[in-house]
């Protein structure tokens, strides 16, 4: 049954995606910056809704009342795609993912994304590619957006850990920005390189804005990772137990 759920989902991404991606692209020309980004979001929160009905994935969210008022970067735990789709439709402000600038050739995705106002980034400028994430988040900023960045960089297993970079905590000292840290469990009911999809209950955490000023982007890093990595073992603690254990019975070996 699971099987055939996460099929109906893999065939509603195929059937629904490409003409909502054309969709946008031929509207897009037509509408202001703000009025594109949430109608993209429109599929965002469709998918949401039919992974929902279809699979049984629901989410609970904590910490709303976290959210401040003025310029952020969301730095968030990184363990499926349930997150990159569903933050910018629970998010309250438009969020502006970084991302490598070859995805803005793929086709529709890619496309729609090109006509989206996001922070890209080109790799083959080599240190100078962060100062034009640096120049970029501080207009998307100015307009009112939040940019979102994953420390870990990749997806992390459920109950592990990633080694958290310090690229958004640089971004968010050098613009003056406070961080949001969030933390969730979406890995259990999508997990990480896997077609099948599990009926279940992700929760989101939101914590409380972390000041920047004062602080070096290894500090903010700390604060970041201490708060997201404590709070993933409050929300998910069976997992890091099983993990924990483990580890431990290896070094036994």
């Amino acid at each position: 049954m699971r099987f055939i759920r996460s099929l109906l989902l893999f065939i509603y991404f195929v059937v629904f995606t490409v003409p909502y991606a054309t969709a946008c692209i031929v509207a897009f020309p037509f509408l202001s910056a703000n009025r594109r980004y949430w109608m993209a979001v429109g599929w965002c929160r469709t998918t949401l809704f039919v992974a929902r009905w279809l699979t049984g994935i629901r989410y609970r969210i904590e910490g709303m009342e976290n959210l401040p008022d003025g310029a952020a970067v969301v730095l968030a735990k990184h363990q499926s795609a349930w997150e990159t789709i569903a933050l910018p439709a629970l998010m309250p402000r438009p969020m502006c993912y970084v991302f490598k600038r070859e995805l803005l050739y793929v086709p529709f995705f890619g496309w729609t994304l090109g006509m989206l106002k996001m922070v890209h980034i080109n790799r083959k400028e080599g240190k100078l590619a962060f100062n034009s994430v640096t120049r970029q988040g501080k207009l998307r900023m100015a307009e009112g957006a939040w940019i979102i960045m994953f420390p870990e960089g990749t997806r992390t297993q459920v109950g592990k850990q990633g080694k958290y970079k310090t690229g958004g905590a640089r971004l968010a000292v050098e613009t003056g920005a406070q961080v949001i840290p969030v933390a969730h469990n979406a890995g259990h009911v999508w997990p990480r390189n896997s077609f099948i999809k599990y009926p279940g209950i992700v929760t989101v955490s939101i914590g409380k804005p972390i000041d920047t000023a004062g602080l070096s982007p290894d500090e903010v890093n700390t604060r970041v990772e201490k708060w997201i990595e404590t709070e993933m073992r409050r929300i998910d603690p069976d997992a890091y137990r099983a993990t924990e254990n483990a580890s431990a019975n290896t070094a036994r070996i």
